[in-house]
């Protein structure tokens, strides 16, 4: 009888707990888009919210826009989004705007739309001017200022620079940086390529300077030098979680968990995590999981 008793007691209080996990599981649809970056965060994002006891449907491998008109139309739940993204792509901002204050302004405009910004991570996936990493040592240049004081001093001296044709042609591509910095690169200086082949350059030695993305696996696995943008030409495109508001409504906790993943998430990390993948080869599912385990969570 005592045996039974005890039993029944074990059935009840386990009944209770799998009441509870139901009651508290909620199907959430998080979204990625079509690169490395966005894999892996994609994957961080639904192992970390699956711990937490959420049914996560994960659908990486989105077109900025599709992601966007996804979630904007209730199909998407939770994504990372870059505040220069939101900024210049979805809300045609044109002035020039520092990080917090680019924050700020889509925050605000995007609540309009019942899309929540949480917590900014320090991730900053934007541009840079990369220098192959021996070019970089001998020169002891680390900033675009002092670059632009290089290519002064050696007016007869030929300096390449890669970049995609996009950044070429557009209007607030090549020429308004050469203007901030006060620096000019002839026709015969400017060498347009895939993006994919800038870093190849770079790390053959086969141009000096080339334009790059700041948290891009190549930059460590290539050995390239990204210098610092010191008079903060290139916008922020700070990775940040960004949530539909009936969501955040339905699930209290939410925005707490995402808040404290997104504070643990800054360039040295995803460089390595971006590198694993692109360059190792490792898996994005085992390189999420390592991170995970590295970085344990509330």
């Amino acid at each position: 009888m005592m045996n039974l008793f005890k039993r029944c007691r074990w059935l009840a209080a386990g009944a209770l707990v799998l009441a509870s996990l139901h009651a508290g599981a909620t199907t959430l649809v998080v979204g990625g888009k079509n690169f490395t970056e966005q894999y892996v965060l994609n994957e961080i994002t639904a192992q970390y919210l699956r711990s937490k006891g959420y049914t996560i449907d994960a659908r990486a491998g989105l077109g900025s826009t599709l992601m966007r008109s996804a979630q904007e139309n209730g199909q998407i739940d939770v994504v990372w989004e870059y505040t220069g993204t939101s900024a210049l792509v979805y809300n045609k901002i044109t002035e020039k705007l520092d990080a917090q204050a680019m924050y700020e302004r889509v925050k605000e405009l995007d609540a309009k739309r019942g899309l929540v910004w949480l917590d900014a991570s320090p991730l900053n996936d934007t541009y840079a001017l990369g220098l192959p990493q021996k070019y970089a040592e001998e020169t002891g240049i680390r900033t675009i200022s002092q670059l632009a004081a290089k290519i002064a001093a050696e007016p007869h001296k030929k300096h390449v620079f890669a970049m995609d044709a996009e950044f070429a042609n557009r209007p607030d591509g090549l020429k308004p940086l050469e203007a901030a910095y006060g620096m000019s690169f002839s026709r015969a200086e400017t060498r347009q390529m895939d993006p994919g082949l800038v870093y190849t350059a770079l790390h053959n030695a086969q141009v000096p300077i080339g334009l790059i993305y700041t948290t891009d696996g190549r930059v460590k696995g290539f050995d390239i030098v990204p210098l610092e943008d010191d008079l903060h030409y290139f916008p922020a495109y700070n990775a940040t979680p960004v949530v539909r508001k009936a969501t955040l409504d339905q699930n209290p906790q939410l925005a707490a968990q995402l808040n404290a993943l997104s504070a643990v998430l800054n360039n040295d990390v995803m460089l390595e995590m971006n590198k694993q993948v692109d360059i190792d080869g490792k898996p994005v599912r085992e390189v999420a999981a390592e991170f995970l385990r590295a970085h344990p969570l509330p």
